[in-house]
This record gives structure tokens, C-alpha cells and sequence, in this order.
């Protein structure tokens, strides 16, 4: 296969990468930052520089590089996650404009299958957020952009919904733990949360196995075989890291100074991957947290 990765350099971007290249595909990584370019060339792929929001830019490297698939995992979130509804502009964008520039680009370019990396929280059933909200409309935008083009027979389009990610490559669970070891994270009393997680290797096996497997016009939840709440990530990163048991805090605290936090916290969708394990032939290497944070830890000692 000859790959388009969109956001080759973010946080599933760079072990996607790798992945393609080490099964002997041809990989074209796509960043807007030629900072990124060496590292990705390091890699073994080819590089396109171009901003994801200027159509002519972008349709250029698409056009260039003749792809026969395309992997969408364009976001611009802040290293340790987003705090607020502001960190989340700059992807919603690149959800709805640079969806359809990309969109476009992957089709006049002959491409065979286009794969769009989404977040289950903000379009699985069961999200809590309000229809209204910008970064779930963002996100459904995206979906409904790729799934509608997949009908329209343009080109095989499929949808991955991914759990939060976990692991070391991912910047927000770096910052976790320095805050966590710092005992800067506390836990919310009562916290019932059940959030949908993957492991970022887990993301990306999935990820590889779609590009050939699965329906088109099909949407996968790519989660861990169980939910978990924050307190116990929280909880559990401070056993494993020796550090001090997280201190608790009343549940109106988070809603009056970290509404982000307190969202997070609200999050109830015990999601299932049974559909992807059917369909894809996917199987999680780390089927929970504690598996995927026993062999974090144990390769980061």
C-alpha cells in the first residue's frame, strides 16, 4: 500500500507511521511543521509539509504523493490535553474544514479507502455532551463527511472512534504522571465516570488492520474490553509510580474551577469493541488499563 498519513506527527501519527513502515508500506507522513520533517524522515517516510486549512497546499502533497489509502488524524491539541473549550478550536476546524479538504484531495487523487481517526466520547451513543456542543458537532461534521462520501461510492470510507489514549508516547499521559507525582491531580468524591480508553499501540494496530478490513460506510468504537473511571487512572498511575495517594475532592469543586475536569468526570459510556474485533479481526494486546500500565511502567524502568 502506498499510505497518506494526515498528522503524521501527532500523537497516533508517529507510531502509525512506524507501524506501516515496518510492514513494508509505503508511507507519505503529511505535517504543517517543518520542524517535524527529520524526525519523520528518520522514520524512513516520505514527508509533505502544507497546512491541513489551505485546500491548493494541501491537494498538492496529496496529489504528489498518489496515495491508495489516506489516514485522517489531523488535530492541533495542546502536549498535556485540552483543559478548556478554547484548547479545542484549532481541531474542530481541522474536523470540518480540513476533513473536507483532505476529503477531496484523497478522491482526486485516485485513492481506494479513506480512514478518519474520531473520539468516542464526542459521537458514540451515550455521549453526555449537548448536541450544540462545538467540539461533538465538529466531530460528527468529520464522521458524517466520510461516511457520506463512502455511500456516495467516491471512496471507502470508514470511521474510527477512539477510546482516550493512553501511553507513553501520548503527551497527555506524560503530563498525568509529572502531575500525579507531584500530587497535583486529585481525585473527584463519588466519581462514577466510565470513559472509554485505548492504548495508543492498541490505536494503531486497529488503525493498520482497517486500511485492508472492515465495511465501508462503517463506524468502529476502537476501546479497551472495560471502561474505567478517572479516579482509578488517577489512582492506579499513583501505585504504580510510588507516588502519594491522590487527595479527594468534593464534586463542586471541579464545576466551579475545572469545568473541563468536571465534564470528564460525567462521561458514562461503557462502550463495547465487539464490532471491531468481528469485523476488522482486531484483538486489544492490552485489554484493560491495568494490563496497558503494567507494561508502560515496565518498559519505562
Amino acid at each position: 500500500m502506498n499510505v497518506f498519513v494526515a498528522g503524521g506527527s501527532g500523537t497516533i501519527g508517529v507510531p502509525l507511521v512506524r507501524a506501516l513502515l515496518r510492514a513494508g508500506h509505503q508511507v507519505t507522513a503529511l505535517t504543517r511543521s517543518p520542524e517535524k520533517q527529520p524526525a519523520l524522515q528518520a522514520l524512513g517516510a516520505s514527508v509533505a509539509v502544507a497546512d491541513a486549512l489551505d485546500r491548493d497546499a494541501l491537494a498538492a502533497v496529496v496529489e504528489a504523493a498518489r496515495p491508495t489509502h489516506v489516514v485522517h488524524q489531523l488535530t492541533a491539541l495542546p502536549a498535556g490535553g485540552p483543559r478548556s473549550a478554547r484548547d479545542l478550536e484549532a481541531t474542530n476546524r481541522l474536523r470540518v474544514d480540513g476533513t473536507r479538504h483532505l476529503l477531496d484531495a484523497a478522491v482526486a487523487a485516485g485513492a481506494r479507502r479513506f480512514l478518519a481517526g474520531s473520539f468516542a466520547p464526542l459521537t458514540a451513543a451515550g455521549s453526555p455532551l449537548d448536541p450544540d456542543d462545538p467540539a461533538a458537532a465538529a466531530a460528527r461534521s468529520m464522521e458524517s463527511q466520510v461516511l457520506d462520501t463512502s455511500r456516495r461510492g467516491a471512496i471507502e470510507g470508514i470511521v474510527l472512534r477512539y477510546g482516550l489514549f493512553y501511553g507513553l508516547e501520548a503527551p497527555s499521559t506524560r503530563a498525568m504522571i509529572e502531575m500525579i507525582r507531584r500530587g497535583r491531580l486529585p481525585v473527584v468524591r463519588g466519581d462514577a465516570s466510565q470513559l472509554p480508553i485505548i492504548h495508543v499501540d492498541d490505536a494503531v494496530s486497529a488503525t493498520v488492520l482497517a486500511l485492508t478490513t472492515g465495511g465501508p460506510g462503517e463506524a468502529y468504537d476502537i476501546v479497551d474490553d472495560r471502561a474505567v473511571s478517572l479516579t482509578e487512572i488517577v489512582r492506579a498511575i499513583a501505585s504504580w509510580t510510588g507516588s502519594p495517594a491522590p487527595f479527594t475532592v468534593p464534586a463542586w469543586l471541579p464545576r466551579l474551577i475545572s469545568p473541563h475536569m468536571a465534564r470528564v468526570t460525567a462521561v458514562r459510556m461503557p462502550l463495547s469493541n465487539q464490532h471491531a474485533r468481528t469485523a476488522l479481526g482486531w484483538r486489544p494486546l492490552y485489554a484493560t488499563l491495568q494490563d496497558g500500565l503494567a507494561d508502560m511502567f515496565r518498559k519505562a524502568a
